[in-house]
């Protein structure tokens, strides 16, 4: 019997499969589709839209503005979607109050989406950046981040958004044990269907700053998030702290940034063998989005390309500000 894999040329010609749109499609490794995708909106008090200047074609919505992105989504067929606040300084205080704040911008959000759309899925971020004065993810005393004492906020924002209707509860904090304290409070409270896809191999990435413009947070941050966030050099830590949180309940997990990381993508998924996604995140998008602008790429081909690349490296599905642009391209419409 030959051995295919030492066969040669002009035996073997790879350029066979890849002759026609019909054998092409009939090889191919890796399928992308629209319920792969998960559309991160942020959201604002003002009314209407504002756009972000660092990621074109990204607005803050206001609450009405949220709901018809919703029932746009919905009718692409895009599964989820995240929400995410743009908080004012006035809105910003050391704790983080308005995290817990039963009526806050997000939990209003959820609310009113989940009213008009039911059947869309809605993920909810679980972290303080968006709300305290000094723009970090947790509590901060004498320059340190309190791991302890920020959990206590964190299962209480949870539950706030829970109540609202959120689906998916998203931890992106990076403290140790949330997941296990969250995952307890939701279910002391009732709330054992409630879903946690644990942002469980962020990093401490250069690829976040336009997302900080879009909730606020650049000009509150002091210092920076290399005690909590992960050292970009690191793999092998990768696969603990995913091992951790899918010990202490983690339904699904997230690796972010994303096509920065996709080697990480792929061990996660390759020795865990569970739900896992990736965040291609503000930096990414923007560094795209700016390029098809400029004229410097195709746009229907680099998105799709793009998020191809994490199917390829086996994520289940991506956070990507492309999802209705990539979800139109992949309806055809």
């Amino acid at each position: 019997m030959t051995n295919r894999s030492n066969a040669q040329y002009p035996t073997t010609r790879l350029r066979r499969n890849r002759r026609t749109d019909w054998s092409r499609r009939l090889i191919s490794e890796n399928q992308l589709s629209v319920d792969d995708l998960i559309w991160p909106i942020f959201v604002h008090e003002a009314d209407g839209i504002e756009p972000i200047s660092t990621m074109p074609k990204v607005n803050r919505l206001s609450i009405p503005e949220a709901v018809k992105a919703a029932k746009e989504a919905y009718a692409l067929g895009i599964p989820a979607m995240a929400l995410f606040p743009y908080s004012p300084a006035e809105k910003r205080d050391e704790m983080g109050s308005e995290a817990i704040n039963p009526d806050n911008l997000v939990c209003r959000a959820v609310a009113a989406i989940k009213e008009a759309v039911p059947d869309i899925g809605i993920m909810c971020d679980v972290a303080l950046d968006p709300y305290t004065s000094h723009g970090h993810d947790g509590l901060l005393e004498n320059g340190t981040i309190l791991n302890d004492a920020t959990i206590e906020v964190l299962i209480e924002q949870s539950l706030r958004q829970v109540e609202a209707g959120c689906d998916i509860i998203a931890p992106s904090d990076m403290m140790d044990g949330r997941i296990g304290a969250i995952r307890g409070g939701l279910d002391k409270a009732g709330h054992t269907d409630t879903q946690i896809m644990a942002y469980a191999a962020k990093y401490a990435s250069a690829f976040y700053g336009p997302f900080r413009d879009a909730i606020g947070s650049t000009s509150a941050l002091k210092g920076d998030k290399r005690t909590y966030q992960m050292d970009p050099a690191n793999t092998d830590e990768a696969i603990r702290e995913v091992a951790l949180d899918l010990a202490e309940g983690a339904d699904m997990v997230m690796v972010k940034p994303g096509m920065p990381y996709l080697d990480i993508v792929a061990r996660v998924k390759n020795h865990f063998h569970v739900p896992t996604y990736a965040y291609q995140v503000s930096g990414e998008y923007s560094m795209i989005a700016g390029a098809i602008e400029n004229g410097w790429m195709d746009r229907d081909r680099v998105i799709i390309e793009s998020l191809m690349a994490f199917k390829r490296a086996g994520a289940d599905g991506v956070l990507t500000y492309f999802a209705i642009d990539a979800a139109r391209l992949l309806n055809n419409e």
